[in-house]
């Protein structure tokens, strides 16, 4: 999967700030356990899934050893967004030994995280499959690697919501209540920005029908139960015209996606994707090593 020019200054950022925890402030104290190695030492590694997985993560790998030594050659075996069975080998690595040890935690991180979003994002999918149903990310993302995990849910197969509160007017219950009612809210966001679609958080049926008498073009169905979002896709599809886009949210579990995309909405949002994430495991091993710089076998 291909990133952009703006996806690739937030890989640079991501990656460097990552280097400097793990190496010191601009890499100045550097990796004091690898410098046990002679500096001329050559190895060849690999990087292999210990569980099933969707892939994601490989520009911030690439990323992480340009930064530290671009002269350490990797071989993908795989591409972002594909499935990877256990134990298969991933990523093969050439160069300098000191060089691939020190980039190895850095690497695994960023692979070993965006992968589980990639396969979590996968498996809830494959669940809404053959329904209209869209699955979205949240900004329940980890600070500061936004970009990356709506990255990963790409990966996944998932779509991305809005990136942060710049890019698009989601009104929530407190955005109401400031605005004194669901229709003075609306209008305020087509004032100030009238060439953005405007979203609207509702927790009810009749909170429901106020959105769509104001003509929101997308509303979200905040902790509706089953029966709730039928009756709402009901309304809207009777109501609106054209009609608004429905998105349900709210705690909702991969055991519950199918029965809620079958009620006929039209994407459903999940934090869980980037929240509740649990690290692939992953491992570096070395294939071979000569402590004279010569190729190893």
């Amino acid at each position: 999967m291909k990133t952009d020019s703006s996806q690739d200054a937030v890989i640079r950022a991501n990656v460097t700030l990552a280097l400097n925890e793990d190496l010191g402030e601009s890499l100045g104290d550097g990796d004091l356990t690898a410098a046990l190695l002679p500096s001329a030492a050559k190895a060849r590694a690999f990087i292999v899934a210990r569980e099933p997985m969707t892939m994601a993560g490989r520009p911030w790998v690439d990323e992480v050893y340009r930064q530290i030594d671009p002269s350490v050659r990797l071989h993908w075996c795989y591409a972002d967004g594909d499935k990877v069975s256990v134990d298969m080998e991933i990523c093969r690595l050439s160069g300098s030994a000191r060089s691939i040890l020190s980039g190895e935690r850095t690497a695994l991180n960023f692979l070993q995280s965006l992968s589980a979003t990639a396969t979590v994002t996968a498996q809830y999918v494959a669940a809404v499959a053959a329904t209209n149903a869209t699955i979205l990310d949240t900004r329940k993302t980890v600070p500061g690697l936004r970009m990356a995990q709506k990255y990963a849910v790409r990966c996944g197969g998932g779509k991305n919501h809005r990136i942060g509160l710049f890019d698009a007017i989601l009104i929530k219950e407190n955005h109401i209540l400031a605005s004194s009612g669901i229709a003075a809210a609306i209008s305020a966001s087509r004032k100030l920005h009238p060439d953005l679609p405007v979203e609207v958080e509702v927790e009810s049926v009749d909170e429901l029908r106020q959105a769509l008498n104001a003509k929101a073009e997308r509303i979200l169905l905040d902790n509706f139960a089953v029966s709730e979002l039928e009756e709402a896709v009901s309304i809207n599809r009777a109501e609106g015209k054209p009609p608004a886009e429905l998105e349900a949210s709210g705690g909702l579990t991969i055991e519950d996606l199918r029965v809620v995309a079958q009620t006929g909405v039209d994407t459903i949002s999940v934090g869980a994707l980037t929240k509740n994430i649990r690290a692939i495991d992953l491992s570096m091993r070395f294939r071979g090593l000569s402590p004279h710089g010569d190729c190893p076998h």
